[in-house]
């Protein structure tokens, strides 16, 4: 394997996003709850995409509204574009399946490197992974509590891909954005942090994804 040194790049820390990498990809969940209710494919990530730095999405994530008034927003939004999903509908699908193999990475970056999270979440169901079940919550808790820092979107005001979260969270690292490797399951919000110099990772299938952070950090991750 070429080590990141072979390369000639110095990689002092590993970002990573949360949800959709550590868990399953909420998507998982939206397509289910799509096929039950007779939706459109994607139709609530289209409603995400409308208007994606004003919806009530970005609002939630940014701590601008609380749950309540999205679950109205929410309902409109969609209304607008053909079909009514309430937000708390939406909020209760945002919990996925822990990635034990991606924990297991993590444990072996934390006892080399600097390793942070950049969530976008809200204030909303049981700590950073908003989920409304008390197991989850503590799977997630454990995990939360491996990182060197984490940054989440609705504690600083700044969502992905506004480039000033990762230059918040590079701040607090102590490092430069070329110093990094971030991994996310959104190539929107990748785009941001590979353009401020990060080398970036999305994560579609674990295994492969791990592979690249393997390349990149120069060690193994098994």
């Amino acid at each position: 394997m070429t080590s990141a040194e072979e390369v000639g790049l110095t990689v002092r820390a590993v970002i990573w996003d949360f949800g959709g990498v550590f868990t399953s990809s909420p998507f998982v969940a939206f397509a289910r709850y799509e096929a039950e209710h007779g939706l459109p494919k994607d139709f609530i990530r289209g409603v995400n995409a409308t208007d994606p730095d004003t919806n009530a999405w970005a609002k939630l994530e940014r701590s601008e509204i609380d749950a309540e008034t999205f679950d109205v927003l929410f309902a409109a939004e969609s209304t607008r574009l053909g079909y009514t999903v309430g937000g708390r509908d939406v909020l209760a699908l945002l919990a996925g399946e822990v990635r034990s193999v991606m924990v297991s990475a993590l444990m072996i970056c934390r006892e080399k490197l600097k390793c942070a999270c950049i969530t976008n979440n809200a204030k909303v169901g049981q700590g950073p992974g908003m989920t409304f079940d008390q197991k989850k919550s503590k799977e997630v808790s454990k995990i939360i509590d491996l990182f060197d820092l984490v940054i989440e979107s609705s504690k600083v005001g700044y969502r992905k891909p506004d480039p000033e979260i990762y230059r918040i969270a590079c701040r607090k690292l102590g490092i430069e954005p070329s110093e990094a490797v971030y991994l996310d399951d959104l190539g929107i919000n990748l785009k941001p942090a590979r353009a401020m110099g990060m080398k970036t990772i999305k994560v579609t299938d674990p295994d492969a994804a791990l592979r690249e952070l393997e390349a990149a950090v120069g060690f193994s991750l098994e």
